[in-house]
């Protein structure tokens, strides 16, 4: 299929953050995700924007297993072995550990705003939410994030290189 081929590479991205770093779940997530779309694909090809479809079908797919498998889950800070090309993989490892400790929701939200740049609409509208309640989520999650790590790790991470 053209179009699983096509948006796979992205799908994978957006998955592996909101499952907080874990390789292996994000591509089964990716792979349920394109799953789904395939067996509705004769009505789907008639959508205006398959791949934003996708994308919510991914996170609706997300948080669907996580509340299935939340009296099962085990918390681990192994990460598997990835090629890294950023310019400190402490950093990225970092950020890692910081989504992975917010809930499902908040991470979807954090991961739609700000790594699939969607706007607050767009993100309410795939979490099914309220403008209003993504707001919320993504200053509470924000803010989480910055008590975990501390003020001077974003002015670090932001900083220019000398």
């Amino acid at each position: 299929m053209e179009f699983a081929a096509g948006c796979a590479g992205h799908l994978q991205k957006t998955a592996y953050l909101l499952t907080g770093g874990d390789l292996h779940l994000a591509e089964d997530l990716v792979q349920e995700a394109l799953s789904r779309m395939f067996v509705r694909w004769r009505r789907l090809s008639r959508v205006e924007n398959p791949a934003g479809y996708a994308h919510t079908v991914l996170v609706n797919t997300f948080l669907s297993l996580r509340r299935r498998r939340s009296s099962t889950e085990r918390v681990t800070f192994e990460f598997p072995e990835i090629a890294v090309t950023d310019a400190d993989p402490a950093v990225r490892l970092t950020l890692l550990r910081a989504l992975q400790s917010l809930s499902a929701r908040d991470r979807a939200v954090l991961v739609l705003r700000f790594w699939e740049d969607r706007s607050v609409e767009d993100t309410a509208a795939v979490l099914r939410l309220s403008a209003t309640a993504v707001r919320s989520r993504s200053h509470r999650a924000l803010n989480r994030i910055r008590d975990l790590l501390g003020d001077g790790f974003v002015e670090r991470t932001t900083a220019e290189p000398r």
